[in-house]
């Protein structure tokens, strides 16, 4: 999943927007922002998280690494503290073959049902 700001216009998102964009639970919001100190997002006066595109880049880094590629929690710690720059380009990549894939699929299922 990769996150798009068409929405720009909005400097801060809620938890529950953050949540929504990657079908997550707003407790694992919570939950990753002790297991990875690169995500901190704002809080308002009544502790109110509010998260700016960083964040949410972040957010997607470590979405991609656990839940889509199944990484450990540890394991995708790891990979952060080597290199957020090459975890980041890694995830990018990773996406893009996902997308070709997925284009790839359904030009085959086209040709199978033309040669039919």
């Amino acid at each position: 999943m990769a996150f798009s700001t068409k929405k720009d216009l909005k400097k801060y998102y809620s938890i529950g927007e953050v949540a929504r964009m990657f079908d997550v639970a707003e407790s694992l919001l919570r939950y990753w922002e002790t297991e990875f100190p690169t995500i901190k997002p704002r809080k308002s006066g009544r502790n109110i998280r509010q998260y700016s595109a960083d964040d949410i880049e972040q957010i997607r880094v470590v979405h991609n690494l656990v839940k889509v590629r199944g990484m450990k929690l540890a394991a995708a710690r790891e990979t952060l503290q080597q290199g957020h720059g090459k975890a980041k380009n890694s995830v990018d990549v990773f996406e893009k073959l996902q997308k070709i894939r997925a284009e790839l699929v359904a030009l085959r299922k086209e040709l199978d049902h033309a040669a039919l």
